[in-house]
C-alpha cells in the first residue's frame, strides 16, 4: 500500500536509506540520522515522496517528480528502495507498477530515471518493465570509499 511520507517515518527511511545493501545506489553516502533529518524534511516536503507499507511496516520507498513547464508530461522516478528483508518477494514491481500507474492516470507520457551501471540487478528490472537506456552520463559521482568514479544510465518508458 502506497502513502505519501511523514515526518514520523525519519528513522525508518534512514535506516533502509543507510542499510548496507541500498545506500551505495542512493545518492548519498552514510550518514548519522541528525545529518539525515533536513534530506528526509525536504523529501517530506516535496510531497512526492511515498512509503510502500506491507501489513504497516515500511517495505520501500520512492520518489516521483513531475518536471515543470514544457515538459510537465515528464516524471522522474528515483529515490527507490526494497527493504533487503522484502527482496524476492515482489515489492519491487508491485511497488514500481503502481507509482506508473499513478503517474499515467496524472497524464504523465514519459518516466525517467537513473541506474548506476553497476547495479545489473536494477538494470535488468527497469528494462523488463519496458524502460529503455537512453544514454549514459559517464563519471556521474564518486562513492566514499571508492577509487573510481560510477556511470549512470539514463532509462525511460513512455506511457499511452
Amino acid at each position: 500500500m502506497r502513502r505519501l511520507a511523514t515526518s514520523h517515518d525519519l528513522a525508518a527511511v534512514h535506516a533502509l536509506y543507510m542499510h548496507e545493501k541500498v545506500v551505495r545506489f542512493l545518492g548519498y553516502d552514510p550518514m548519522p540520522l541528525s545529518d539525515f533529518r533536513p534530506i528526509h524534511e525536504e523529501l517530506v516536503r516535496s510531497g512526492c515522496f511515498h512509503i510502500w507499507e506491507i501489513e504497516g511496516r515500511m517495505a520501500g520507498f520512492y520518489r516521483a517528480t513531475r518536471y515543470p513547464g514544457r515538459v510537465a508530461h515528464v516524471a522522474c522516478l528515483g529515490t527507490l528502495a526494497v527493504d533487503p528483508a522484502f527482496h524476492g518477494r515482489g515489492v519491487a514491481l508491485a511497488m514500481v507498477s503502481d507509482a506508473i500507474e499513478q503517474l499515467r492516470t496524472a497524464g504523465v507520457k514519459r518516466i525517467e530515471l537513473y541506474a548506476e551501471s553497476d547495479n545489473a540487478p536494477a538494470l535488468r528490472f527497469y528494462e523488463k518493465l519496458g524502460f529503455v537506456r537512453e544514454g549514459t552520463l559517464r563519471k556521474f559521482y564518486k562513492r566514499a570509499g571508492e577509487a573510481d568514479y560510477i556511470d549512470d544510465h539514463l532509462m525511460a518508458l513512455l506511457l499511452d
